[in-house]
């Protein structure tokens, strides 16, 4: 699924999921530099993202994984 991923200006990284209306803030990351790995949501989802760059720039969009809920 595309979301997008934007960073605010408290420095708060936040997923928005245009299909569902949906704006959730990342409340932890598998890996510290985000790309790569698992996210959590503040709403429970856990998502799987792309490996990208070192020092890739923010707001962008990706084709993250929806990780299934157990």
């Amino acid at each position: 699924m595309k979301v997008m991923i934007r960073k605010d200006n408290a420095g708060v990284l936040s997923v928005y999921v245009p299909k569902k209306d949906l704006e959730e803030p990342i409340v932890s990351q598998e890996n510290p530099d985000l790309w790569g790995g698992t996210v959590t949501l503040a709403n429970g989802w856990q998502l799987s993202l792309p490996e990208m760059a070192e020092g890739t720039t923010l707001p962008i969009t990706v084709d993250a994984r929806k990780l299934s809920e157990d």
